[in-house]
């Protein structure tokens, strides 16, 4: 049986009315740039997580980079992230003239290790003002944690450890919309527990629009204001620019499909939390959890924490398992091959092989698997019976 990594035709056959619907009113609008559909998904966004500002951003890479402006990053600076992860995360900060610095993350999660984090920054020397130097001497000014694969990292040690060395804590959730953390002030929704945060709107996340799209969210009225004006060239007024920003808006169009979906997003995670919970079952029956390490499940009373994007096992013989899987025409990916440290781009930072071994190994190891809501159960169990025929050969 043919099972396709992602299939959004039968998402989009769920959502074709209130897409048009909304599509149809922006068209008859003609304000596609900003703008009503803008305003309102942003509202409807930041109250969906419980945030008080939300800004529509083109990408949730220029949201990253434009929450990095306003933060002040820039030459002379170093901002802590890991390097298991999408490139833009490390590419924005190198981008701003700052220095990326990875540090590990944690082999059963894969994100960051507040553990090596501690490390790390008890090991670095600091300049006059106690400000903490990376290893080329520039002033480690924020940690960007990741809330990879659609779970959240252990912000409560994260948060404590950034504010011991006094650093701005900015949250990566851009593949974590609608995840919910438990911690010391109770449950939050990702993006929510730091001073900022930024999402992306990528038609293939589990909240996606029909081209590029982001979100930045933030507690600060000021630090919002600042991001409505990076976001737009710096421009208060018409033709008035108080600093240099950039284009990175929101349009209307894709901020009207988002926002037909937004209803959505609460039943197609849980749609992808049962898909994992039948893959971490089925696994268990099978006799595969010596070849496969699934996605860890929620702690017992935090089922929804984890909106699982993508679905990303750890497998024995990782690239033996996916060519099996695709002469068996299902459908996976790698995530991700190499890690940022390692990169040929980031070569000039001087990391080598081992010095994030942890990273090193998931990226040999991990795989990801259909996960998505509208998959039929016929379609989980050949998954299923596709791995257990290649771990019996």
């Amino acid at each position: 049986m043919r099972v396709p990594l992602l299939d959004l035709k039968r998402q989009h056959a769920l959502v074709r009315a209130d897409v048009s619907a909304k599509v149809d009113a922006l068209f008859e609008s003609q304000q596609f740039i900003l703008g009503p559909a803008v305003e309102e998904l942003e509202r409807d966004f930041a109250n969906s997580i419980g945030v008080e500002f939300a800004i529509g951003m083109s990408s949730g890479t220029d949201a990253q980079l434009a929450i990095l402006m306003a933060l002040g990053i820039g030459p002379g600076d170093a901002v802590i992230t890991t390097p298991y992860t999408f490139f833009a995360t490390a590419g924005c900060i190198h981008r701003l003239g700052a220095e990326p610095v990875f540090v590990d993350v944690e082999n059963d999660t894969l994100h960051l290790d507040p553990a090596a984090l501690q490390s790390y920054l008890s090991g670095c020397p600091t300049d006059s003002e106690g400000i903490p130097l990376s290893r080329r001497g520039n002033r480690i000014r924020a940690v960007i944690p990741i809330h990879l694969f659609g779970a959240c990292c252990r912000m409560d040690e994260i948060t404590e450890i950034a504010r011991a060395f006094r650093l701005a804590v900015t949250e990566d959730a851009a593949q974590a919309v609608g995840a919910t953390y438990e911690g010391r002030r109770g449950i939050l929704q990702a993006g929510t527990i730091s001073d900022s945060a930024w999402f992306s709107f990528f038609p293939t996340k589990n909240l996606g629009g029909a081209g590029d799209g982001g979100m930045a969210v933030c507690r600060d009225a000021a630090f919002a204001d600042q991001l409505r004006l990076i976001r737009n060239h710096g421009m208060e007024k018409r033709y008035i620019h108080r600093q240099v920003g950039g284009n990175f808006r929101l349009d209307g169009l894709q901020a009207a499909v988002i926002h037909a979906k937004l209803p959505y997003l609460a039943q197609w995670n849980s749609a992808r939390r049962r898909n994992a919970g039948f893959y971490r079952e089925a696994f268990l029956g099978e006799g595969l959890r010596d070849f496969i390490v699934p996605p860890l499940a929620p702690p017992a009373g935090m089922e929804s924490g984890h909106i699982y994007h993508p679905s990303v096992v750890r497998a024995l013989d990782r690239d033996g398992l996916m060519e099996h899987l695709q002469r068996e025409q299902i459908g996976c990916a790698i995530y991700y091959s190499v890690p940022l440290h390692l990169q040929e781009c980031f070569s000039f930072l001087g990391y080598r092989v081992g010095d994030l071994p942890v990273a090193e190994k998931a990226a040999r190891e991990s795989l990801a698997l259909p996960i998505f809501p509208e998959l039929e159960t016929s379609e989980l169990e050949a998954v299923v019976a596709a791995i257990s025929g290649f771990y019996a050969k």
